[in-house]
């Protein structure tokens, strides 16, 4: 066990010793602090506060944390192979199911790392500009706290970001090139909107099978558990969580058996 968490730290090392890694991070916390100093600055709703702009600024900046982790899942395979290291990782004691998982759980805990510096970062920068509060621009469940709210929020925008960047990891696995798998995963991430405002006007059955629906969980929150992501067609958050959890079982699996079966010497 202690050789696969040097392993596990072996793969953060790759990460974070690379100087984009702090770019990244730098613009996560550049980010709101210049979305609070605009809204500070020349909002006139007087009403707005803390809350209500960090959660303006998490939607925000949740879309760059993904492209982030995207880039880093989308070559922490593939780069092996464009890079020629391949050959030095599988020559060591560890199996190729060892090695894949210590990548994965390494890209999670990146995307972990960047979402918790995200909800530090908005929260201070907006209790320093807008003073401490208890409200927010939502409705709230019964003695539901604006804590519970944003950290439930936080929770489904999590979820919905391991299941884009999965999406990456597998495409890391397929193809050799680096770059090829991240235009592929950034062009899932794009697509993702166009396809479900597309599918939705379908107001088909079949449609709620469909990944792209069911990766903004937020919509939950306010709806006491239950939804109509499709018009028509109500949908619980349990139902949502259970098509994900089919689609993260499939991904993996097929980045498992790619990377068992890859040749190496081509």
């Amino acid at each position: 066990m202690g050789n696969f968490f040097k392993l596990i730290q072996n793969e953060n090392m790759k990460i974070y010793l690379r100087i984009r890694t702090w770019i990244m991070f730098g613009i996560i916390v550049i980010l709101p602090i210049i979305i609070s100093l605009l809204v500070y600055g020349f909002s006139e709703d007087i009403s707005m506060t803390n809350w209500t702009v960090m959660i303006m600024e998490s939607y925000a900046l949740f879309f760059f944390i993904t492209i982030f982790t995207v880039v880093i899942a989308s070559e922490t395979v593939a780069g092996e192979f464009s890079w020629g290291t391949i050959k030095l990782l599988l020559i060591r004691p560890w199996s190729r199911s060892t090695i894949l998982l210590s990548k994965y759980i390494a890209m999670i805990l990146f995307a972990l790392v960047l979402t918790i510096t995200t909800f530090i970062v908005c929260y201070l920068v907006n209790l320093a500009f807008f003073g401490s509060g208890d409200t927010i621009d939502v409705i709230l469940s019964n003695d539901e706290s604006v804590w519970t709210y944003v950290l439930q929020y936080y929770l489904l925008k999590f979820v919905g970001l391991i299941m884009i960047v999965t999406f990456g990891f597998m495409m890391s696995a397929a193809f050799r090139s680096s770059g090829l798998a991240i235009a592929l995963s950034i062009s899932f991430l794009f697509a993702g909107n166009i396809i479900t405002t597309i599918f939705a006007l379908a107001e088909k059955a079949w449609v709620k099978y469909v990944l792209f629906i069911h990766l903004d969980l937020t919509p939950y929150l306010s709806s006491d558990g239950e939804t109509s992501l499709i018009p028509g067609h109500p949908t619980t958050l349990g139902f949502s969580l259970g098509v994900l959890a089919a689609y993260f079982i499939i991904f993996n699996a097929i980045s498992w058996i790619v990377f068992k079966k890859r040749d190496i010497t081509a």
